[in-house]
């Protein structure tokens, strides 16, 4: 499942037509995707503008899966995020699926730069209407994502009908988020 060969995931990135990227928040999934639907041309599917809504407000839970069901059901895409109720559809038609497995301090540090570097304005992977807030309840949840989420996600892994690479190394994440490679439309198959 560990891949310690960039050129090896490139091959995989590029031969896929639906990747999802899993992993701990503040991993890097949203930064990884935007790198990879630059290098592949691929639809990019932001989880999080899925499920929010202006203000920080959830939809109903049927809404909220009827979008990720839709999002799943499209031939090519790039679908970064967790939300574990939602893993199945994705896991499902995934050729690819890239699990961030980072340590928990990496990613609170990587969390706190977000907040810090964005705090009060929209990031490109939000929902409109939800600036960039200090959420004490979220800085526990990625505290405890090792923990309690990674346990989970392990569980679903398992269930991905394409091929699963773990990424534990940020020099490797490092690596394929300065990769450049041509856009599908542009290159014979």
């Amino acid at each position: 499942m560990a891949a310690r060969n960039p050129e090896q995931i490139l091959a995989a990135i590029d031969a896929a037509r639906r990747i999802a990227i899993v992993g701990s928040p503040g991993a890097g999934k949203s930064t990884l995707s935007r790198a990879l639907a630059g290098r592949t041309g691929l639809p990019l599917v932001h989880l999080d503008q899925l499920h929010w809504e202006a203000g920080w407000t959830e939809p109903e839970e049927s809404v909220w899966r009827a979008r990720v069901a839709r999002a799943a059901e499209g031939e090519s895409w790039i679908i970064d995020g967790n939300y574990g109720g939602t893993m199945a559809p994705r896991l499902a038609r995934a050729d690819l699926v890239l699990w961030l497995d980072f340590p928990t301090a990496l990613c609170l540090w990587r969390l706190g730069k977000r907040i810090a570097g964005g705090y009060g304005r929209v990031r490109p992977d939000m929902a409109p209407g939800c600036p960039e807030k200090l959420d004490w309840g979220f800085v526990w949840y990625v505290a405890r994502f090792r923990r309690d989420g990674r346990s989970r996600l392990l569980a679903a892994l398992p269930s991905a009908t394409g091929r699963v690479i773990q990424i534990d190394r940020p020099a490797m994440l490092d690596a394929l988020q300065a990769s450049r490679g041509t856009k599908r439309g542009t290159r014979a198959r």
